[in-house]
């Protein structure tokens, strides 16, 4: 253990631990197969070609993925802050976070979203060429982000742990004390998250649905309305939890909490079982398709929240878990999974152009698809690192 000025304590960083970045990395790799299979839905109207079991895998990762994401980012903030205090700390995460985001919404997703401009646009109705296509991004809107709304929120996120840093260290060391105390006792500590979580979606989903999205003015600023204090909720989650020495904590490889990944597991396929349950009602027996009965609505609110805090648990109980084994994949991805993040919205548009009238069912697009992105993404992030001002970054 570290002690610090104002006596706040943390734990030590020592080498990286790799279940947590084999857990951020599985939830890139979600990433890059939940934006592959869009195109092939039913839900996403995209490709000709489309299979049901794509749009289960839509749903389920759409229903944790992100949230988990944004819990393991919080988990070693408050050690960061700690070992560089909070400039240092805000300036490193904008050069990492916010330079990074910039690139993206200026050059990566213009790149990206250009096929999307060719398909709709036929030769003769207007000028093809991407400069004008890039400028009336910025000048007529609508001016994407893509999966880069990510950062532009985390960026955000540790902007306001930062300031309790500053202004509130006391409480929230209490509060991962707590926690850290109950590290024997994980369902208890389940319900209070369970609680957390859906106080934190259920009213933002009741009132907004989750068809909409905040995007302030119209810059590439989004972010899922329903979903802006659940994200926000795992975050200090995960800062709260990072207070304390992870090796030792709620967290630890052999704790309570990762010996019972069987029971987390078990609990979240019971809840996506429910939400699947609730979207066959709504597609076969509900009147009104666009405003289903507020009762429903609860059901499905509550059905997600508990899958959310359930996948929550159970992909680093998981991975804690089995941190002994061998994960070749997710351990030769880790040192450019951030990179892959970046770079692949860009292969997965362009590759679901080519293969747009292409005579191939949707698993072999989806094939084509995902396999090119990963290996083209992959290739280039790992060569982009090596030039110094970006392996600083990634």
């Amino acid at each position: 253990m570290l002690r610090i000025p104002n006596h706040r304590v943390v734990a030590t960083t020592g080498k990286r631990l790799a279940p947590f970045d084999r857990a951020r990395t599985f939830v890139t790799l979600l990433v890059l197969i939940h934006h592959s299979v869009l195109n092939f839905t039913y839900f996403g109207h995209g490709d000709s070609q489309r299979w049901l079991g794509f749009d289960l895998v839509v749903l389920f990762n759409d229903s944790f993925f992100m949230a988990l994401m944004f819990f393991i980012s919080g988990l070693f903030v408050w050690n960061s802050l700690a070992w560089k205090g909070w400039a240092a700390y805000l300036g490193e995460r904008a050069w990492r976070l916010g330079v990074p985001f910039l690139v993206s919404i200026f050059v990566l997703m213009p790149i990206a979203y250009y096929p999307t401009f060719l398909r709709y646009h036929l030769p003769g109705t207007t000028d093809l060429g991407f400069l004008h296509f890039w400028r009336d991004i910025f000048v007529v809107g609508p001016w994407p982000s893509g999966p880069a709304w990510f950062l532009w929120v985390l960026l955000a996120l540790d902007t306001v742990a930062a300031a309790l840093w500053r202004v509130a260290p006391g409480a929230v060391e209490s509060v991962g004390r707590i926690v850290h105390g109950a590290r024997d006792r994980p369902v208890a500590v389940f319900v209070a998250f369970l609680a957390v979580t859906i106080a934190a979606y259920e009213p933002l989903r009741l009132a907004f649905g989750d068809a909409s999205w905040l995007e302030p003015g119209g810059l590439p600023l989004p972010i899922q309305t329903s979903r802006i204090l659940l994200y926000t909720t795992y975050f200090l989650a995960g800062v709260i939890v990072g207070t304390t020495d992870l090796k030792t904590g709620l967290l630890a490889e052999n704790g309570a909490l990762a010996r019972r990944w069987p029971l987390w597991l078990a609990l979240a396929a019971v809840f996506y079982a429910a939400i699947l349950a609730l979207v066959y009602v709504h597609h076969n027996w509900v009147a009104d398709f666009n405003t289903p009965p507020r009762s429903w609505g609860v059901g499905y609110s509550l059905a997600f929240a508990i899958f959310s805090a359930a996948m929550c648990f159970t992909v680093p109980a998981i991975h804690l878990r089995f941190a002994h084994l061998r994960w070749p994949l997710l351990d030769a991805m880790q040192p450019s999974a951030y990179g892959i993040y970046l770079l692949h919205y860009i292969f997965i548009v362009w590759l679901q152009y080519a293969v747009f009238d292409l005579r191939l069912d949707a698993g072999a697009k989806f094939a084509i698809v995902f396999l090119g992105t990963l290996s083209l993404s992959w290739a280039i992030a790992s060569a982009l690192r090596k030039i110094p001002l970006v392996g600083r970054m990634t």
